[in-house]
């Protein structure tokens, strides 16, 4: 018989338990997720901590009792996993919107030195503007404007990705392709 848990799981809300049963049955979710629904479920349901790691494909009982701590202080956030290390994500929805401002502004020839944007013309106005960003680097601007939909064009402009501006009679016209989006494929498309 094994000893009893330091920290044993709280009864699981219906809403949760549903959750859980659909992310241990999903065949297209995360294996990591997966295996956390299953141990937690498990445990739930009166398995011990060593048992449910067995059933998940773990082989220690010490990685179901510190997800069952996390699942008690932080419900189903625990179950979805947190930032597996690396560097800090140092550009979050304030900063990527700073980027985007700064590219929508047309640039001052005397002041920016260019009449279109590039990436180190832009990454140049960031890094020098009062409120700029003074470490960004140009894969992270390349990276929010793509996001954002915009593309690198062989004219080295950034376009709007289905918006092209047509010379016509009465003027220039702006033209939107309405199936821009499932155009550009499945690899270059928007990211949530």
């Amino acid at each position: 018989m094994s000893r009893p848990p330091k920290q044993p799981l709280r009864p699981l809300t219906p809403d949760e338990r549903t959750q859980l049963e659909v992310l241990a049955s999903s065949r297209s979710a995360p294996a990591d997720r997966i295996a956390r629904a299953k141990e937690i479920l498990a445990v739930a349901d009166g398995i011990e901590f060593t048992g449910a790691a067995h059933l998940a494909g773990h082989s220690a009982r010490q990685c179901v009792s510190a997800l069952v701590a996390r699942f008690n202080q932080e419900g189903m956030r625990a179950v979805q996993g947190h930032h597996g290390g690396g560097p800090a994500i140092q550009y979050g929805p304030e900063e990527q919107a700073r980027i985007l401002q700064e590219f929508t502004r047309t640039p001052d020839r005397e002041k920016d030195q260019t009449a279109i944007w590039s990436l180190t013309t832009l990454q140049r106005a960031l890094r020098h503007a009062p409120d700029g960003l003074p470490h960004v680097s140009p894969y992270v601007i390349f990276q929010v404007l793509h996001q954002a939909g915009y593309t690198w064009q062989d004219n080295r402009t950034w376009c709007n990705t289905g918006t092209v501006e047509r010379k016509r009679k009465d003027g220039i016209v702006t033209v939107s392709d309405p199936d821009a989006a499932p155009k550009r494929g499945r690899l270059s498309r928007r990211t949530l």
